[in-house]
This record gives C-alpha cells, structure tokens and sequence, in this order.
C-alpha cells in the first residue's frame, strides 16, 4: 500500500515488523533514477550485446577464403636466439671480430659457428642445427624480422597476442574463434609447457575479452605421466554417469537463469570448462600418452623433455587441435654463448627435425603450419657482462626465424639485415606482418576477423600489418 504526500512516498514494507517505510522527494529519485536508467540500457542492449552474445558470436564470413594450412604447431623459442649465430650468416661479422663498430656500441663479436649451404636451395644453416639443415627445402626463413621493446616479458606477450599495454587474446585465441574447434572431445587451443610460467604470464596463452572457451589449456609437461599432465580432469570420487547427470542438471539451471536475466559469458565458460574436462577424460588422455607410439617413432623424436613435447604436438595436431603452443626456451645468452646456445639447439634440432619429417610422411605437413622463433634477436657485439666467455645483449631491430607447411613456400629466404646483421634493412617484416601472414595461410583476412568489445573492433594485427607473400606457395 503506498501513497504520496508532499511529494515524499510512503509503503508498507510486507512481512517485516518495521512497519511503513517513507522517503522524501530527494531521497526516492535517488534511489529511482538508476533503475529507469537501466530501463533504458535494456532496450540499447538487443542481441548485439557483447555480454549477450559473448558464447555465440562468430566471425563475419568475410574473413575467410580457401586455404591449405588447417592448424598451427608454435614452437616459441623464448629467450631470444641469436640470428647470427642460427639462420643469419654474416662473413663482414668474423672479418671486423673484436674491432670497434661505430654505432652498435662495442666490439664485433664472430660467430663461433661455421655455416654451410643445404637441399636443393642452398640455405645457409649454422652448425648447431645439423637435423634441420636436412629440412630447409620445406622451410621459409625470414632473415628480417624485428619489433618494438627488447625486453623478454613485454616482447613475449607481444608476440604471442599482438599488444604491447592492453590485454588482447593470444594468437591461439584468435585462431580458434575464427576456425572454430575441429574434435569436441579435446581443446581446440593447448599450451605445452616445460615447467613453470614464462615471462609474460598466463596471458600468452589467454583469451582476454574474448569468450573464456577461447583461451588455451595449459599443460605442464615436466612430468612425462599423462596423469601428472592431466591433472583434475577425472573425479575420483563418482562415476562418469554421475558426472553427467552433474553437468546436465548445472546446464539446465544455467538455461533457467539465462532465460530470466542477463546470460552470465564468465558462468558459460565455467561450465564449458567443466564439460570439456569431462569429454577430454578418454580422448585427451590418449593423446599425451606418448607410450603407445612405436618405439622407432620415440626414438625419432628422442628420449627429452622437448622431445616428447613435440610427439605430443604431432597427437594433437592429428586430433583436430587447431593452435599447440609449444614452449622451448633457454635462448637467453648473455654469457659463455658459444656452450649455451649449442646445448639449447642440440634440445630442439632433433625433435623439430623429427616433426617436420613425421608430418610429412603422414601426409599432414601441408596442413599444418610448423612455425619456430622467438621474441626479438641479439646484439654483433659483446656482452659487456660476459666477461672472458662472452655472450649478446637484447636486440629489437633483427632477428630470425623460419615457417614450413600448409601454404609456405619452401626453400625461401625472405628479407635481410645489414653487413653486421645488426639491424634489418630489407623487406623488413614487424610481428604484425608476422601475425597477418599467419592468419592468411589460415585462410583469414586478419583485417576482417574482428571481436567488438568496448564499442570497437578489435583484431590480432592491431590497426596495421601486411602479408609477407613472397613466403606464400
């Protein structure tokens, strides 16, 4: 019962022994104006509404065309490999060693590894990759990368979301919410990593404001038990039937509430979470069980940590994973570089070889993109802090790496750096052309796949970024 006086509002508040409750005029449009301001919120946010929508919006068909490469092994090389040292040979280097070079601010430092030509094409490879010299053939290099802040955690986030201040979804991100999840049973996206988290965070792997479902599932793979792997996918507890009957009753409870109110994205992701753990619980265990490969196809890959992470990486990728993330760092060389940066190639020249050549023989190479690099380069000079077993400082503005598989053009060199191989100077390519390049061999306009979040259009390649075609097939 309510009744107005003096412009003031009285009511009897129901069931409770504090009798009649009375505002005054200030006091109820202050407490009003919110809710007819809400009101007319309602009627702004129709099925366009980013929060609405988040679990079902798709990409517009714009973004799309016929391509070869159908998913994407990342073997990210954090640390920052020496491009000099690796793919980038520089004579003029070993000519000038230990001689000042005006500039660069020190003394040229050779490499301490000889280079060679190989396959058909005649790539020059160093030393320390003698595995994958036999693959260049299948192989672009792009002598002429660089990017904009040499410092690991910022350039690792960077090249792995494309943003250098706002959190933006990974790579992988972007590749699954475009192409969608080929396997229900198994994540679309699946990070592999060594140990513990690397520089940049969680957010290497992240969907930020794209929908949770998005984002990549983490797998630690210092342990080589997949049940050390897989951790908390199966409840010890009930049984798979009462896992069901579980979800299904938390769905429908969730369709209840949806239907009433506003659709909650972040509850949607959890329970997506929850449903995905409960079909992986047969499939994926299967996957990372490595034991079930021939013994020759192990000793392929070899008896290592990255190696195993690599036959891991080829399982999933014959399961309809679409984005693996495969983390194999140890690149960061500031000291004794010529022990350092052998061991660290000697961990991955082997399984990457192994890969290459696997997916080849089972007819998946041209349809996956194998991609290998890190986040920026390093200096021709000393090291000031390497002492008498000297190492290379950070270096934004060259560094190296190579793509081979569905659409690349292989036995390609693309792009240069100067006579040092300090700086790159021709058919420079910025992580943004990397980025769009990738999309591209995906089949996606990576101008047109876009999310709208906060009342613009966002996408991987920020505003800019070209498609390095001289590396396309």
């Amino acid at each position: 019962m309510t009744r107005m006086k003096n412009w003031g509002l009285c009511s009897q508040v129901i069931g409770s022994s504090q009798g009649s409750l009375c505002l005054d005029r200030r006091q109820f449009l202050q407490r009003s104006g919110t809710g007819f301001g809400l009101l007319s919120l309602a009627g702004l946010l129709d099925g366009r509404n980013t929060v609405r929508a988040a679990a079902t919006t798709r990409p517009s068909s714009e973004a799309f065309f016929q391509a070869k490469a159908k998913r994407v092994i990342y073997i990210f090389a954090q640390g920052a490999p020496s491009q000099v040292d690796t793919w980038d040979p520089k004579p003029e280097l070993t000519r000038r060693a230990d001689q000042s070079l005006p500039g660069l601010g020190g003394v040229a430092m050779a490499s301490p590894f000889t280079f060679a030509r190989h396959g058909q094409s005649g790539i020059e490879v160093s030393q320390v990759f003698p595995k994958l010299a036999a693959h260049v053939d299948k192989m672009a290099v792009i002598r002429s990368m660089h990017t904009d802040i040499p410092a690991h955690d910022v350039a690792t986030l960077f090249m792995n979301t494309g943003s250098l201040r706002m959190t933006k979804p990974s790579i992988g991100s972007w590749v699954l919410y475009g192409l969608g999840a080929e396997n229900e049973n198994i994540p679309g996206y699946v990070s592999l990593r060594p140990g513990g988290i690397p520089a940049g965070g969680v957010q290497n792997w992240g969907s930020a404001f794209l929908p949770g479902n998005f984002q990549a599932a983490s797998v630690s793979t210092r342990s080589a038990r997949v049940e050390d792997m897989l951790q908390n996918i199966k409840n010890p507890y009930i049984t798979r039937t009462e896992q069901r009957r579980q979800l299904d009753l938390a769905q429908k409870l969730n369709a209840t509430r949806a239907a009433a109110m506003q659709q909650d994205a972040q509850l949607e992701a959890r329970i997506a979470a929850f449903e995905m753990a409960y079909r992986m619980q047969m499939e994926a265990t299967d996957a990372f069980d490595i034991t079930k490969e021939p013994a020759s196809v192990r000793e392929l890959y070899g008896d290592s940590a990255q190696g195993r992470q690599l036959l891991i990486a080829r399982r999933l990728a014959e399961r309809g994973v679409r984005f693996i993330q495969v983390w194999a760092g140890g690149w960061d060389h500031h000291e004794d570089l010529q022990n350092r940066l052998s061991d660290s190639a000697q961990e991955i020249d082997q399984p990457a070889a192994a890969l290459l050549a696997d997916l080849a023989q089972r007819g998946m190479l041209d349809s996956t993109l194998v991609v290998w690099g890190g986040e920026f380069g390093r200096t021709v000079t000393r090291d000031r802090n390497g002492g008498d077993d000297p190492g290379r400082d950070h270096n934004n503005r060259a560094f190296a790496l190579w793509l081979a598989g569905g659409g690349v053009k292989g036995g390609t060199v693309h792009g240069a750096t100067d006579e040092f191989g300090a700086r790159a100077v021709q058919d420079k390519v910025h992580v943004h052309d990397l980025h769009a390049t990738l999309l591209h061999l995906l089949g996606m306009n990576h101008e047109k796949l876009t999310y709208r979040y906060n009342g613009r259009d966002f996408r991987l390649t920020d505003n800019f970024g070209n498609v390095v075609k001289n590396i396309l097939s």
